[in-house]
């Protein structure tokens, strides 16, 4: 049986906090959210990424702290605003919170970070030890991690999260009713390499990464990454419908500017360190995965 602990979560609304801040909960839990407005519920703890505020003394003996806040890299074109914005919400809230936890002193720190940190590594197979890539996205990565570091006296756990599947939002999301409808195909060539893994193993992971002895950066994906092409004929067949509209690759630059390198980007990412560490994952295939989360 789990002991229970004390966990703070930033980002606790997103999908990923959502479902974490459930499934913690449901082990016996405690969890506190930090927000940033003036409290209005008792597991609420104010935090001001602006000003480096985070108030300390509420958190004080706290077991963890998961941070996962940022504002979402495909929800909006890549302006020049957009991206500094991208790239800030990630420094300022991981540098306020890192320095926060070297003042706690919890146990474990688990940050938030992406895939993006490899840039494009075609079909090669990239794992945690390879170098960061030369893109924006992995500009953003390396920044981001650096910040994590700032927490040095604690065990920290960096989690380069791939496309997180589940039907209530993200790419999936997305991508469903087209699909429902007949319309969907692959994107571009087809030949990219998508590094996925669902939403219920992200989370079952990072309960895990809370407390075995991992530490550094570890990736999020599936142990089975597949093409675009492999992952949309999966979905079509999950849903019964055909998949014969595919997006031709400058369709997607026009629609969704500099975003689109992420959608035609090939990033071939195996989870070592999980692997290493025996995580077993309840959806290690796409075919299964998808079976599983379009089921009506």
């Amino acid at each position: 049986m789990k002991v229970p602990q004390r966990i703070a979560i930033t980002g606790s609304s997103g999908l990923i906090g959502t479902a974490l801040v459930g499934h913690l909960k449901s082990e016996g839990h405690t969890v506190q959210r930090l927000v940033r407005r003036t409290p209005v519920a008792a597991d609420e703890v104010i935090w001001d990424p602006q000003t480096g505020y985070v108030d300390i003394k509420a958190l004080a003996g706290v077991d963890g702290v998961i941070h996962l806040a940022g504002v979402p890299v495909a929800d909006k074109r890549w302006t020049k605003k957009y991206k500094a914005e991208i790239l800030n919400s990630r420094l300022l809230g991981t540098t306020t919170i890192a320095n926060a936890v070297a003042e706690l002193k919890p146990d474990v720190f688990i940050s938030a970070s992406a895939i993006g940190w490899y840039g494009e590594s075609g079909s090669r197979p990239v794992v945690e030890s390879d170098r960061v890539g030369d893109d924006f996205l992995s500009a953003v990565c390396r920044e981001w991690e650096a910040a994590a570091d700032l927490a040095s006296n604690v065990r920290t756990v960096k989690l380069r999260t791939g496309l997180v599947l589940d039907p209530t939002g993200g790419a999936l999301g997305k991508m469903l009713p087209l699909f429902r409808l007949g319309f969907g195909g692959k994107l571009g060539t087809g030949k990219q390499w998508w590094s996925w893994i669902t939403l219920h193993d992200v989370v079952r992971a990072i309960d895990f990464a809370l407390v075995e002895k991992i530490s550094g950066p570890v990736n999020l994906t599936s142990p089975n990454p597949v093409t675009n092409q492999e992952f949309t004929s999966a979905l079509a067949r999950a849903l019964h419908r055909p998949a014969l509209f595919p997006a031709p690759a400058f369709a997607l630059k026009i629609a969704l500017g500099g975003f689109s390198s992420e959608v035609l980007g090939s990033k071939r990412v195996i989870p070592s360190v999980l692997l290493d560490a025996e995580f077993t994952f309840d959806y290690p295939h796409v075919t299964q995965a998808l079976a599983a989360l379009v089921e009506d």
